[in-house]
């Protein structure tokens, strides 16, 4: 049997393993080459005439899970403009959780490609590419800003129209000159706005693509659809799972910070907040993947109430972790997947930035607080610097931020009237799809 893509099932990562940091020096060693010679290649074959009509677009999304939620009014407006279309995903192994979530595209229009190891990797990278032009692709789309591979994938697809971020005459990374429809990179706009100026850059003919009036209002998105029975089904396990935590408000805390370390506010402040929580008769549960239990498990040692509660790997997948989310009153993030996944739910979110800008990241939802501060050495994480940034680790953009402040937000966030999460025991709600797709 066979995943989306003709992934093998097998996803176990074997031989030369490929973290990020590796992912970067291969990137740098061979990926301006690649693209130089990719480059070339399309000089000589000399212009393409665009199909009279777009039919299959494949979209490329290598990135953080994150990425893939801020692209979703960008699918919209695609299926807007192109209503007959078909729509293909080349994405990361992590990414294709996201994309069941949001449901954007069926399982066989998604071609997966692992990079858990450079086996792995090449494997699906040959797979991905003979997927690609055996599709007879019209348009490619690669959401990525300056990472090569991803440009290298929209060169060798075989589409005629190529959309990609292009550094015309800034001082960005290097990545070939094959984009026909190069749309100009802006870091003073969200990047969900600009997500939607490469759907617009299709058709365009102007230099750089899409060259026009845009619209200041921020995208909005839709609520997760949920199933029948969802949400009563994992209120239950919950409950049954940490009683302690059954009928009081709960609040979610996020501390961990994935692969950026330098993104994560102070273990110390968590702990301030969650002590503060409990003590006023809050539940806080602390989520995370597996990998985050010893930081978890820190924090609640140190808040010393049984209302803290360890939740760090309770969800094995991303709808169950956003499903979750639905019975808090309250979350509290650094900036990553998490904060983006509650913009999928009615939860209000403070979402915690340092090394990189909500101005360009910020989360999607009407309910959530982007707290960052503005350091003349921030952002220090961009497109520009391959997200490497100079800071010696001391993040002090995150720790200017005091737990006081969040407080104070929370408190701001909590007084609005909000629901108190699920019910004390005995009075259970029955979490009923149609009300709950109603209440947003």
């Amino acid at each position: 049997m066979s995943s989306p893509g003709g992934v093998p099932k097998d996803r176990g990562h074997h031989g030369f393993v490929l973290t990020i940091d590796r992912q970067r020096r291969i990137d740098r060693a061979v990926g301006p080459f690649l693209c130089w010679l990719l480059t070339l290649l399309h000089r000589l074959k000399g212009a393409e005439d665009p199909p009279h009509e777009v039919r299959r677009i494949l979209v490329v999304v290598l990135s953080e899970m994150g990425a893939l939620v801020l692209a979703r009014p960008m699918f919209d407006r695609l299926r807007q403009r192109y209503p007959s279309a078909t729509f293909f995903v080349l994405c990361s192994e992590q990414n294709y959780a996201v994309l069941n979530l949001l449901d954007l595209v069926p399982a066989e229009q998604v071609i997966v490609v692992r990079a858990g190891s450079l086996r792995a990797f090449a494997l699906d990278s040959l797979r991905a590419v003979k997927r690609m032009r055996a599709l007879r692709l019209d348009a490619v789309l690669d959401l990525e800003l300056f990472a090569r591979v991803s440009a290298i994938f929209a060169g060798v697809s075989g589409a005629r129209i190529r959309v990609g971020f292009h550094r015309h005459t800034q001082e960005g990374l290097y990545r070939g000159d094959f984009m026909n429809r190069p749309v100009l990179y802006n870091p003073y706009r969200h990047i969900a706005q600009q997500f939607v100026t490469l759907a617009d850059a299709i058709g365009s003919v102007t230099s750089p693509s899409a060259k026009a009036m845009t619209d200041a209002t921020m995208p909005r998105l839709p609520p997760l659809l949920l199933k029948p029975g969802e949400l009563t089904a994992a209120h239950e396990k919950l409950v049954r799972a940490y009683p302690s935590i059954a009928g009081r408000p709960l609040v979610f805390l996020c501390p961990g910070a994935g692969s950026l370390p330098l993104r994560a506010w102070p273990a110390s402040s968590f702990v301030h907040v969650a002590r503060d929580f409990t003590a006023r008769g809050f539940a806080v549960g602390i989520v995370g993947p597996p990998g985050d239990h010893a930081l978890a498990d820190s924090i609640q040692a140190a808040c010393c109430s049984a209302l803290c509660v360890d939740l760090t790997g309770y969800t094995a997948t991303v709808r169950e972790l956003t499903v979750l989310l639905h019975f808090g009153v309250l979350l509290i993030t650094n900036d990553g997947g998490t904060g983006h996944f509650a913009s999928l739910t009615s939860i209000p979110s403070i979402v915690l930035f340092g090394p990189e800008t909500p101005l360009l990241y910020g989360s999607l939802s009407p309910r959530a607080v982007n707290l960052h501060k503005a350091l003349s050495c921030s952002p220090c994480l961009s497109a520009y610097n391959h997200r490497q940034s100079p800071c010696d680790g001391d993040n002090v953009c995150l720790k200017s931020i005091s737990p006081q402040e969040v407080l104070a937000v929370a408190n701001d966030l909590l007084g609005g009237g909000l629901s108190l999460g699920p019910e004390p025991q005995g009075r259970q709600r029955d979490y009923d799809h149609e009300e709950v797709q109603r209440s947003y």
